[in-house]
């Protein structure tokens, strides 16, 4: 019975046209695999250049996200701040924005809270009804991001559908990726997925098409909040690999000596053995580009946020509208500040996203965050 359910769910995507929003270094890779296996592709992104080379491909443009709901079954979105994902869906031009604009008010004008997710709104009319019958974020954002995100789709209804058997409102997963610019582009990103079974379920097919692995971590912010926790260890990991190397080399050592002890005893990892910090020791990683062209230190870490505030609102005119935007961006930041509000200690993370946001405010914010070997350690490339 699970591989029949598994099949159809296949089979009911396969059919789907594909809306993707967001096309940059990660998100057209992305959407370039999803046009690989042939799933008719819709895109949209504020750079139109980027657009261009996906429609080039065979993607069909569209003009904003709510123009590109009218044409998609299924929404991936990759973008790179909380605040941007909630426009995105809940803005002005955004997803549902046809659905939440002309509902009818509802019945209890009570203000849901982060820590209790808001309950289900009444179904819209058929009149105001969405195409999209599956949301897919794959943006790394704070779990309460994604409980206000569903709590936004709760106040839609989908349309009826071939491709699907829904009477309310459309699934929603956070699934944040793992594996970067490479993985993105070989089709192996690992997602880490959070959102009821029905809407795994629905959604595995598609990641496949874009990864090679995906989790089904619990239920809405599961993703996130596992992409935040995976983040959290590799930008300490980050630091101490670069920490060492630094050491070694005022020692005499050469990093490339070091990083092959390394990966050959019980300090070997991916800092080390993949995304090596030391300038001279790996090809094809910033390091060997003077830190440019992958994940920078500003993304890293910028701003302060509390996170666990109201977030979501249903105003008397029953306009779905998100109160609260975090400003912090992205990963160390979001995990930290999570943390936090977790009442979780977390002093290396906290220790290490000081040392981030040094390098930002000293002018380094565009390098890769392994620039933390220079710029922190005062680490010399390797001497060829």
């Amino acid at each position: 019975m699970a591989s029949a359910a598994a099949s159809n769910a296949a089979h009911s995507v396969k059919a789907a046209v594909v809306g993707f929003i967001g096309l940059g270094n990660m998100g057209a890779c992305m959407a370039a695999n999803v046009l690989r296996h042939n799933y008719p592709l819709a895109v949209f992104d504020r750079n139109e250049a980027a657009m261009d080379s996906l429609v080039q491909q065979g993607a069909q443009p569209a003009d904003s996200p709510a123009d590109l709901a009218t044409k998609a079954d299924v929404i991936i979105t990759m973008l790179p701040t909380p605040a941007i994902v909630l426009d995105v869906y809940t803005g002005p031009s955004g997803v549902l924005t046809a659905a939440t604009t002309t509902r009818s008010p509802p019945s209890s004008s009570a203000t849901p809270t982060p820590q209790s997710p808001p309950s289900a709104a009444p179904p819209l009319p058929s009149s105001s009804s969405i195409r999209p019958h599956l949301l897919i974020d794959a943006s790394t954002v704070d779990p309460a991001t994604c409980h206000a995100i569903a709590a936004a789709a709760q106040a839609c209804a989908v349309a009826p559908s071939a491709l699907h058997s829904l009477h309310g409102p459309p699934l929603v997963v956070d699934a944040p990726v793992s594996g970067g610019v490479g993985g993105a582009k070989a089709g192996t990103l690992t997602f880490m997925v959070g959102g009821t079974s029905e809407a795994f379920s629905q959604a595995a097919p598609l990641l496949a098409a874009m990864g090679s692995r995906s989790m089904h971590c619990g239920p809405t912010g599961s993703g996130a909040a596992a992409k935040l926790c995976n983040n959290l260890a590799l930008a300490i990991q980050m630091a101490s690999v670069s920490e060492a190397l630094a050491l070694g080399q005022r020692l005499g050592l050469s990093p490339a000596l070091l990083s092959a002890i390394f990966n050959s005893s019980s300090a070997k990892c991916w800092s080390s053995e993949v995304y090596n910090p030391a300038p001279g020791v790996m090809a094809g990683v910033p390091s060997a580009r003077h830190y440019q062209g992958g994940f920078s230190n500003a993304l890293m870490v910028r701003g302060d946020a509390t996170l666990w505030v109201d977030l979501v609102k249903v105003l008397s005119t029953g306009v779905l509208r998100i109160l609260y935007r975090p400003t912090l961006s992205k990963d160390l930041g979001l995990a930290v500040a999570a943390a936090r509000a977790a009442g979780a200690p977390v002093p290396l993370g906290e220790n290490v996203m000081g040392m981030y946001s040094d390098m930002v405010s000293k002018g380094a914010a565009g390098d890769d965050f392994s620039s933390i070997y220079k710029h922190s350690y005062g680490g010399e490339p390797v001497e060829v």
